[in-house]
């Protein structure tokens, strides 16, 4: 089966392609770059390593990008089921994040140049600098928990879709909405009680692995919606 006649494999490609972008801004550059509880050491490393912090925003970007171009490949693979639903998971997963995306980049853009200590400045001494770099670190992180939300809500309309498909397993439905439900209260535990968040992500893990199933699925035994099916049958008949 070509990936160019199933949709949901062409979802299931552009759903890896982001698992694969995502990664480098999210987790890696913070376990390299970053050190809990000094800002000196923090602002040294981003201004040290301008490229790879650099190449972090450039993978925010593309992932800005791909996840348009993966939610619209949902739509197509689900207007059949429901186009309400497939349309809110066009809104809620992709125009939505992906602002956000942009607005990291910008922030991320603030961390850089205060911790290089362009010249306009030189007002500032080095360990205000620093903590002005920190500011702007501070609330990339903030603005990715509160993203969460986003990152939950676009799974329960999916999640539905995915249920309701009849190509689709119902077991990736339910897990999507349990995943959906997790970054929820991910999202309001980093803002309510930020000291747990870090526990209730590793309590949480065998529940986000739900996005990580529908894109292996995808991509391994793809999706055509029964439409396309009899469509494809009437013609051969023919």
């Amino acid at each position: 089966m070509s990936s160019t006649r199933d949709p949901g494999r062409v979802a299931g490609f552009w759903y890896l392609l982001l698992v694969l972008v995502g990664p480098l801004r999210l987790i890696y550059i913070p376990n390299k770059l970053f050190v809990s509880g000094s800002t000196s050491a923090t602002a040294n490393n981003v201004a040290t390593h301008e490229w790879l912090f650099r190449l972090g925003m450039v993978s925010d970007l593309a992932g800005a990008v791909i996840l348009i171009f993966l939610v619209l490949s949902f739509y197509r693979l689900f207007k059949g089921v429901d186009s309400y639903l497939a349309v809110l998971v066009v809104i809620l997963g992709g125009v939505m994040p992906s602002l956000l995306y942009f607005v990291n980049v910008a922030t991320d853009a603030g961390a850089l140049t205060a911790a290089q200590g362009a010249d306009f400045l030189s007002a500032f001494s080095k360990p205000q600098r620093d903590a002005l770099a920190m500011v702007f670190l501070n609330l990339h992180h903030h603005q990715e928990t509160a993203a969460e939300i986003l990152w939950g809500a676009w799974l329960f309309p999916l999640g539905l879709l995915v249920y309701r498909s009849r190509f689709l397993p119902r077991f990736l439905g339910i897990w999507l909405i349990i995943n959906g439900v997790c970054y929820l209260v991910l999202s309001c535990t980093g803002i309510l009680l930020p000291q747990y968040q870090g526990d209730v992500f590793l309590i949480s893990q065998p529940a986000l692995f739900g996005e990580v199933a529908l894109m292996l699925w995808l991509v391994i035994k793809g999706a055509k919606p029964p439409v396309m099916d009899a469509v494809a049958s009437f013609s051969a008949a023919g």
